[in-house]
């Protein structure tokens, strides 16, 4: 299987002044390769940090992609970093000033004479066309890696690297597989719990799996390696299918799917109506239709009263209260449904800031289970 590594270059990433995109699109396009991404990291500005970075990726992976310090300026460097990192000079390319000049007479300017930077490439590397921009990206080959550089601006390095890198990965590594994932969300257990039930799974080799922890919530990722999509489709549902018989109902949902729409689609199948009343949740529940913020910190009681005063105003069959008690670290809820009044009190052990979301999940989750258990 085809290994790759991607770098991401720019000191303004690591002060936090933009968001790397890059990498997440590059991740995505990667796995429909069948490429294993083995790391991701973030260089700032400097030659010499790139190119160690450079050269350490090329030890692990075949593919090694960076984005950014293609333009004209001094503080743009991956030029000079992968000349170093494999050994090179840069050599001045006629063809890529050509393209760097032609893209800025659109504009109706002339090049400056610092622009010509970006017509520099390490020696003897291929040059890829930027048709949207004036940054030339480049491929340096050694007899195991591709080394392929692009710029930093998302939509012009997207553009590049599905018109042009991605036909030259297939080509150059005989990419014919692919990867596909699946997410099931589960909610009731914690990740350890989880963990217990089904760490067999966790050890297979193809497809793997593994979870990750949210607010209340905790993903099973099931990830398949496979020639054909509707191989790798196979090959997740008879996993799936093993961690629903073993979970049950604390799987509520898989990829897109969220605890808010599982529980509108519980009661849109009965024909009923929802309002929800939230104190202390920093409009948690503001995803649900008929949401009612209340900024006084209410007791159990007086969410209750609330609720009620809500579901008649608005005569909806269903009512979901919450209130999160950040000094005590604990939250109240309340539901009223046909059936009649429910109410709950939880307590937090986790970080103060992350009460609000923990709790409007573990609500909604409440309000979904109860309405499976009705049938």
């Amino acid at each position: 299987m085809t290994s790759a590594e991607i770098i991401t270059i720019g000191t303004e990433i690591l002060l936090g002044e933009i968001v790397d995109t890059n990498t997440r699109y590059l991740a995505k396009s990667l796995r429909g390769l069948g490429v294993d991404l083995y790391r991701t990291v973030t260089i700032g500005d400097n030659a010499e940090r790139i190119a160690d970075a450079i050269r350490d990726s090329m030890r692990r992976a075949d593919v090694v992609l960076t984005t950014g310090g293609l333009g004209p300026t001094v503080d743009d460097p991956t030029r000079e970093a992968v000349a170093k990192a494999v050994g090179v000079k840069t050599e001045f390319r006629e063809d890529l000033w050509e393209q760097v000049a032609a893209v800025i007479a659109r504009y109706g300017r002339a090049p400056s004479e610092n622009q010509k930077r970006q017509a520099y490439v390490p020696q003897g590397a291929i040059g890829v066309p930027n048709p949207v921009g004036t940054a030339p990206c480049f491929i340096v080959e050694t007899e195991r890696n591709a080394v392929i550089s692009l710029p930093g601006v998302p939509n012009e390095m997207e553009l590049i690297f599905h018109e042009s890198i991605v036909p030259y990965l297939r080509k150059r590594f005989a990419l014919n597989e692919l990867i596909k994932i699946r997410v099931l969300h589960c909610s009731g257990l914690g990740e350890g719990m989880i963990d217990e039930k089904i760490a067999d799974l966790e050890t297979l080799s193809n497809p793997t799996v593994g979870l990750a922890a949210h607010t209340g919530v905790v993903d099973i990722r099931i990830t398949a390696k496979a020639k054909t999509e509707s191989e790798a489709d196979a090959m997740i549902a008879e996993v799936e299918k093993q961690a629903r018989e073993r979970l049950g109902a604390v799987v509520f949902g898989a990829d897109e799917e969220t605890l808010e729409n599982v529980v509108l689609d519980l009661i849109a199948k009965r024909g009923w109506k929802l309002v929800a009343v939230e104190s202390g949740l920093e409009r948690s529940l503001s995803r649900l239709p008929r949401a009612i913020s209340i900024s006084d910190n209410l007791t159990l009681d007086s969410l209750t009263q609330a609720l009620r005063a809500a579901q008649a105003e608005s005569q909806a069959e269903a009512a979901l209260g919450v209130a999160a008690h950040p000094k005590e670290r604990s939250a109240d809820m309340a539901m009223i449904l046909p059936t009649g009044e429910k109410t709950h009190r939880i307590v937090y052990g986790g970080p103060p800031r992350s009460l609000p979301r923990w709790a409007a999940n573990l609500a909604l989750n409440w309000m979904r289970t109860t309405l499976e258990e009705m049938g």
